[in-house]
């Protein structure tokens, strides 16, 4: 697979990864292209993690943030609260909560990049292939708090924060990653079924390594290959049977990111973008759980 590097690369300490015990750390720590660089943490004892909690509002990071913190080139955030969470009874807002107490960890220990995972949802069921510079109507409760999120991140950044959106990362998506026998997709008058941005997980760590280095970020950056991918081509490609059913008026048959900034920044490679490319990033990232 072609390798993603990126425009500009600091030679300076390694990257602090916050929530790398969920599905997209997960990713990057079996992915991450350079050995030794990625820094891990846990909020529990875990044998090569460092263990620490974020700040509470108002409170300053421990010592033992601190020092995970100390010399980093950036801290990548990946904490936050999930539909799935949230259903558990975490507060949806405690997504700012996490964002602002990463940003307020970099400043404490002179980290001068913060990458803050936001996602794609706070587009709500915009058309065509949406910008990073557009307005956004968030619909869904999730993407209503991910956009209060980065709204605070960005009033606090002290130019040290970007916005990452990410769109369908493959294998933490509700098709291949909730695949289960008898599943329907919407099927559409033309016979499509739901197209949308997706990202692998392979090209998905290579992406953040290269974004870690580079010197002319923007504030907020969407995170998919170019392009969009059939939800049923993606099965196909897996060879995992689902049943189309008829779409429904609530249906969308098309969620794109734009991606042109990205592309500005590091390249994409036709494998990055194919189903079978997708596909096969997941089956290699399932190899290795």
């Amino acid at each position: 697979m072609t390798s993603i590097t990126s425009k500009e690369i600091r030679p300076s300490g390694g990257v602090l990864l916050l929530g790398a015990t969920g599905r997209l750390g997960g990713m990057l720590r079996r992915h991450w292209p350079q050995a030794g660089d990625l820094l891990c943490q846990s909020r529990r004892a875990m044998a090569g993690f460092a263990q620490f909690d974020l700040p509470l509002p108002g409170q300053p990071p421990s010592d033992a943030a601190l020092r995970a913190a100390e010399g980093v080139r950036a801290i990548i955030c990946l904490s936050g609260v999930t539909p799935a969470a949230a259903r558990n009874g975490q507060p949806m807002s405690d997504n700012t909560t996490l964002a602002t107490a990463a940003l307020d960890l970099a400043q404490a220990a002179g980290v001068s990049r913060v990458l803050i995972a936001s996602s794609a949802a706070v587009y709500g069921a915009g058309k065509g292939a949406m910008s990073e510079t557009q307005a956004v109507t968030p619909l869904s409760d999730y993407g209503r708090a991910k956009l209060a999120m980065e709204q605070a991140v960005l009033a606090r950044g002290a130019g040290i924060a970007r916005i990452l959106r990410i769109g369908n990362v493959a294998g933490a998506d509700a098709i291949l990653g909730g695949w289960r026998p008898g599943m329907a997709l919407d099927q559409f008058a033309d016979g499509r079924t739901p197209r949308r941005s997706y990202i692998g997980p392979v090209t998905l760590a290579r992406v953040m390594h290269g974004l870690c280095g580079s010197a002319d970020l923007p504030d907020v950056l969407n995170i998919a290959a170019p392009g969009v991918v059939e939800m049923g081509a993606l099965l196909d490609a897996a060879g995992l049977a689902w049943q189309p059913r008829p779409a429904g008026a609530e249906s969308i048959a098309k969620v794109e990111l734009d991606t042109n900034a990205l592309e500005r920044l590091v390249p994409f490679a036709p494998e990055n973008t194919s189903p079978a490319g997708l596909v096969g990033e997941w089956q290699q990232d399932r190899q290795n759980p």
